[in-house]
């Protein structure tokens, strides 16, 4: 039996898809994205090996971010001695995504734009998860090494050493012959039980078998537009009883503004605001959309008049 909720509609990109795994209690999500990967990644000069690597650690951050139950903002960053020494995505409660690397370009080594070796290029690190919850509640943290070849594995480690269910997850990323972006992904969770042995005996069979089934997936089945997340799903968990609830919109959105740009500014000392000036201008570039800020002269002398600089 496979149960849709009502007014579930299968879309095509740019969604986080939740389902169940009714009478066994297994959790998870299904995300693909188009545009708003593309939009992320196309912002930036990247090398093809640094917006994989990016593509990839966006859909992880997509996903996560779908599982908690949260007002705010859920942060990953890498960071590590390697080429790619720095990796931050963000994304929020209502499905708005950013993300960007930097890297180092003479220490990219020839082979990384052939395969997809994200140990080679971060090197030694960790990786965390950060949950902003608003000034006025705690934040929940996770941090662990960088453990496996991939970022696949790298995420495996983490739930391993710093959650307290168990999780599988399969990644895909791509970039098509016209150059754009896409990527998906799946995640199954089995959740903490308090059950009898024998139901909890009946779960651990199907958690093998199910995180197997993911395991297995083929890459291009989570990312191609053209297959139906519903068919996906159904056809992986062939027989069993899928519960799938309505999908979630995500988009590219960067929350900078020249308002918090002004903010920033106006906690610094004029000695450093000076030392800031080119040609008598600020120019301020946001690390995760690029666009660029100009402040001039007349900018600056209205921000002192409003009492924003000192």
């Amino acid at each position: 039996m496979h149960v849709v909720a009502d007014g579930a509609v299968a879309p095509k990109n740019d969604f986080v898809l939740p389902f169940l795994l009714d009478g066994l209690e297994l959790h998870g999500r299904l995300i693909r994205l188009g545009s708003a990967i593309d939009e992320i990644i196309l912002a930036h000069d990247y090398p093809w090996p640094v917006a994989h690597l990016l593509a990839e650690a966006l859909t992880l951050t997509a996903m996560l971010a779908s599982i908690f139950k949260y007002k705010g903002v859920l942060n990953l960053q890498i960071k590590g001695d390697g080429p790619v020494g720095l990796i931050v995505c963000d994304a929020t409660d209502g499905g708005l995504l950013r993300g960007y690397a930097k890297f180092e370009r003479n220490r990219l080594p020839p082979f990384c734009y052939k395969k997809n070796n994200a140990a080679r290029l971060l090197g030694e690190g960790y990786l965390a998860f950060t949950v902003e919850r608003g000034p006025d509640k705690e934040r929940y943290q996770g941090i662990v090494e960088l453990g496996g070849r991939t970022l696949e594995q790298c995420a495996h480690h983490y739930f391993q050493q710093s959650v307290q269910y168990d999780a599988v997850l399969k990644l895909g990323v791509s970039q098509d012959r016209d150059k754009t972006w896409r990527a998906g992904g799946i995640m199954l969770q089995c959740l903490p039980r308090q059950e009898s042995i024998a139901f909890g005996k009946k779960i651990d069979e199907a958690w093998s078998k199910h995180r197997d089934l993911v395991q297995k997936i083929k890459p291009i089945t989570l990312y191609q537009s053209g297959i139906s997340p519903f068919t996906v799903l159904f056809e992986l968990f062939n027989g069993d009883n899928i519960r799938v609830y309505e999908a979630k919109n995500l988009r590219a959105k960067c929350s900078c503004s020249k308002e918090r740009i002004e903010v920033v500014l106006a906690a610094l000392p004029n000695e450093e605001i000076e030392s800031l000036k080119v040609n008598g201008k600020i120019v301020v570039t946001c690390e995760f959309c690029n666009l660029q800020t100009i402040f001039c002269e007349s900018d600056l002398t209205e921000l002192r008049d409003r009492g924003k600089l000192e």
